[in-house]
């Protein structure tokens, strides 16, 4: 057996295996189930880069077909590698890898099941990147939820339970639209198939076309109640705040699930369904952004900044997604993957912030929960040792996270935001002279929402740093800080090797809007289960 041939399904084989093997072994045995955790998510974690750079180097779109029971296409369950897929992937294996191993300082044994559900999450994530039909979009969707609903209420508490309530319930009202939509689409064009749809759309005659665009709508709606659109997305700041600081590290990645999928249908069915949606993206993007900055200045609490801050990254991302260029969204996928590694590391940075809080926060806090905002502080006692200069550690990891998210030189965040204003400005409408009003509110939305941040991280900044009501030094371990140290130097890395990057996401969307190789690659695989 070539292993190269079954490369496209391994990494949601290995997490479902991991996690079957996990659910078996008992919850005291901590140490053991916390070891196969980080083995297997370091195992994932190497195959996302030998998918990737066989995604890099071949001249094809698509990597490779994976057609389960080597039933002929369009009927087989397919997995699809390309560019995109992969990249995705990878992102977040590497995500994957630094919660785990904060994890292993105390939140692993904050609840039962955490390995089970980790996994189970990654399974879910990976599948529904890789997956090239819409129901089987649906399953994964619905796996890595299951897996959410469990980490969100990870550690208990009453505030974390009552947002993971309502993120729950929220949620499965989300996946029923999902359903609808999918069966609507499928009532018409008779396919789920992402290849097939693309071919079998020109064909959907004028009278059903008005149903088929009400199930494409419905699917829209649910992957942008997951990507965060405002206003579908009051459930994701109490939830992401008020979660454990490794499960909002990997939730950070969650919200790039429903802005992957829209780019992969939207640029699929573009050329069927020219624009289809694009207005709705552009200026729910714009309202997203218009949201989150104001509620990055109004937050106080760092998780809750944090949180409004994966909305700002998700409406800049969804409004650029809007101009249905290849340039444009090839500067938005590098910001996608630079402000995701520095919101997940500022959600781990946060734990650690705030454990080194004044004796005042402290008592603020009691105060707090005595007028009812009582969650429960469990494994607050202080852990490891003090490692030297903490607060100087802590302090430049917070700045670069702030610098990274703020969009300012030298990092990616301002690469990609300049990649994205370049492409805005070469973008088709603008080839005449004439620049849109939507592109100008867009250009301003991008510097002042960069602005409210830098404003919001500074004072954040000094009241943590610089302007201390007391000598306490957090006390942290080196396995806490090593996966911010990763993420950030990720992003230094990112950053360094901005050229070729931006080489490879243009060509990545590029090949995004070209659905014919897709199709081809698709509906013309001839190799059962393989390439």
């Amino acid at each position: 057996m070539n292993l190269n041939d079954h490369l496209v399904i391994l990494p949601i084989l290995l997490p479902m295996l991991a996690g079957i093997v996990l659910v078996i072994i008992n919850e005291r045995h901590h140490t053991l189930k916390l070891a196969l955790n980080l083995g297997a998510t370091a195992l994932l974690l190497v195959l996302s880069i030998v998918l990737l750079s066989r995604a890099a180097g071949d001249a094809g779109a698509v990597t490779a077909t994976y057609r389960l029971g080597d039933w002929p296409a369009p009927f087989a369950i397919v997995l699809v590698g390309d560019r995109l897929s992969a990249a995705m992937v990878m992102l977040a294996s590497v995500l994957a890898l630094a919660a785990a191993t904060f994890s292993a300082a105390r939140w692993h044994e904050a609840g039962p099941h955490f390995h089970t559900l980790f996994q189970f999450l990654l399974m879910g994530l990976n599948g529904a990147f890789l997956t090239g039909d819409l129901f089987n979009l649906f399953v994964f969707f619905e796996i890595l939820l299951a897996a959410s609903y469990g980490l969100a209420l990870h550690g208990s508490g009453r505030a974390r339970v009552r947002a993971g309530l309502h993120y729950i319930a929220f949620n499965l009202a989300t996946s029923s639209l999902f359903l609808i939509g999918v069966s609507l689409v499928y009532g018409v064009a008779g396919t789920l198939n992402m290849a097939d749809l693309v071919v079998r759309m020109a064909a959907v005659p004028t009278e059903s076309r008005p149903l088929l665009n009400a199930g494409l709508a419905l699917l829209g709606i649910a992957f942008l109640v997951k990507a965060g659109m405002w206003p579908l997305s009051f459930w994701l700041t109490t939830t992401y705040a008020a979660a454990t600081a490794p499960v909002a590290a990997m939730f950070a990645i969650m919200s790039k699930v429903g802005i992957y999928v829209l780019l992969r249908i939207t640029s699929l069915l573009d050329g069927v369904s020219a624009g289809f949606g694009y207005d709705w993206l552009f200026f729910g993007g714009l309202a997203t952004m218009a949201f989150g900055t104001v509620g990055i200045l109004s937050s106080q609490e760092l998780p809750r900044m944090a949180a409004f801050s994966v909305l700002l990254s998700s409406g800049t991302t969804i409004a650029m997604l809007g101009y249905g260029d290849p340039d444009v969204t090839a500067g938005a996928l590098y910001y996608l993957v630079a402000s995701t590694l520095g919101l997940s590391c500022l959600f781990l940075l946060a734990e650690l912030m705030e454990r080194g809080r004044s004796a005042e926060a402290d008592i603020f806090a009691v105060t707090l929960e005595a007028f009812g905002d009582d969650e429960e502080t469990e494994h607050e006692e202080e852990v490891g040792i003090a490692i030297p200069a903490t607060m100087v550690v802590l302090a430049i990891s917070f700045a670069t996270c702030a610098i990274l998210l703020a969009g300012m030189p030298p990092l990616g965040g301002f690469v990609g935001k300049f990649a994205m204003l370049s492409g805005m400005l070469g973008s088709v409408p603008v080839a005449d002279g004439t620049v849109p009003a939507g592109t100008w509110w867009l250009m301003g939305l991008l510097i002042v929402s960069g602005l409210a941040t830098m404003i919001a991280m500074l004072r954040t900044g000094i009241n943590r740093f610089w302007a201390p009501t007391d000598d306490h030094v957090p006390r942290v371990r080196v396995v806490e800080i090593a996966p911010i140290a990763l993420l950030l130097g990720l992003s230094v890395v990112l950053a360094l090797t901005a050229g070729s990057v931006m080489s490879f996401l243009q060509t990545l969307s590029d090949a995004a809007y070209d659905p014919g190789s897709y199709v081809q690659a698709v509906l013309g695989s001839i190799a059962g289960g393989g390439q």
